[in-house]
């Protein structure tokens, strides 16, 4: 296999930051403290990749898109070409991605969010050669990622077939006034495999009940770390505040200790005993590691997880995925839990 491999260094920066991207934001969200995400997704994937995926001949771009770290992993890339400036673009993606194409590769990955996809399937657009997206970005709404960096490896190395599929996008600024209005950018082939998410859909079926017992058994000196998303908005209201709806909130004995909250300022508040509320992505199930990156690893050490959610949402998405950019915590959280469906209902559900 010739693959292409390109790396966005600076998609997911704003995450935990609390930015909920890095469109345009990327000195903000350096001043806040925030580290590159992406490199260390993508030398997961590219180790996974040279241990998987046997005879693979590695196309990519000069650092830091990609060179230097497929060579920490062992393996001996054909660098193609360099970034113009010293800070990225989404022209240098575009300009690696054509130089893969001449260079006659037969697939494309890259780490990134949903606008370094829409770059790639750009630069795309006209062929077949299929791309496959290793998560590294804040917003992830297209259905052309690998579930994990690992699982891309896997991806690659047993798919037999490539089908159509959307790469979608939102507006940052939009997003962070807590608007989401998803926009079909472009279709792109991608391979087939069991590791691949769904595009993301929105919520539907009556969460009241869920966040009303929720309200109840709230417990005093317990402070209750709150993700985004419209069911878990319904606890915030069922708490008696208006939360930010895409935001990470922070609550404790009726008091709101921090609003949109970054990891910081979230590690900032915690008490001795401390809870999180998320409710899992409806197409793709994911309860960490999509759209809640300030629920990092170190945030999620120190608390208890209650997962909740509407019927319907679990019937659509049939299990939860966690991707924490810590493996090891991954593996601690995979099991099976319950996930609060009603007033007083649970059901069990395996976290994969």
């Amino acid at each position: 296999m010739r693959l292409g491999f390109v790396v966005n260094p600076i998609a997911g920066m704003g995450g935990r930051v609390g930015l909920k991207g890095t469109d345009d934001k990327v000195e903000e969200a350096r001043a806040r403290g925030a580290t590159p995400r992406s490199p260390d997704r993508a030398r997961r994937a590219l180790a996974a990749i040279a241990e998987t995926v046997p005879d693979v001949t590695l196309l990519t771009w000069g650092e830091p898109m990609g060179a230097d770290i497929a060579r920490d992993v062992g393996l001996d890339p054909e660098v193609l070409g360099y970034p113009e400036g010293s800070e990225t673009t989404a022209a240098d993606t575009r300009a690696a991605v054509a130089a893969f194409l001449d260079a006659d590769a037969d697939l494309v990955c890259f780490v990134g969010g949903d606008g370094t996809a829409a770059d790639v399937a750009e630069a795309l657009e006209g062929t077949e050669v299929p791309m496959l997206g290793v998560p590294g970005g804040v917003k992830v709404y297209s259905s052309v990622f690998a579930v994990s960096p690992e699982d891309a490896a896997d991806v690659l190395a047993s798919f037999e077939r490539t089908e159509r599929r959307e790469v979608m996008d939102i507006d940052e600024d939009e997003y962070r006034e807590g608007s989401v209005n998803p926009e079909l950018r472009a279709v792109a082939w991608v391979p087939v495999g069991e590791d691949l998410q769904s595009s993301k859909q929105t919520g539907s079926g009556n969460v009241e009940a869920v966040a009303e017992g929720v309200a109840e058994e709230v417990e005093p000196g317990v402070t209750y770390v709150l993700g985004p998303g419209s069911t878990v908005g319904a606890v915030k209201e069922a708490l008696g505040f208006a939360g930010s709806p895409l935001g990470v909130d922070v609550w404790r004995d009726g008091e709101v200790l921090a609003r949109d909250a970054s990891e910081a300022e979230i590690l900032d508040v915690l008490g001795d005993r401390n809870v999180i509320v998320v409710s899992p992505i409806g197409g793709q199930g994911f309860i960490f590691g999509r759209g809640n990156p300030q629920l990092s690893p170190d945030v999620i050490r120190r608390c208890e997880v209650e997962v909740v959610a509407s019927r319907s949402k679990l019937d659509d998405i049939g299990a939860l995925r966690v991707d924490t950019d810590d493996p090891d915590l991954d593996a601690e959280l995979r099991g099976w839990t319950r996930v609060r469906v009603g007033r007083f209902e649970s059901r069990l559900l395996e976290v994969r």
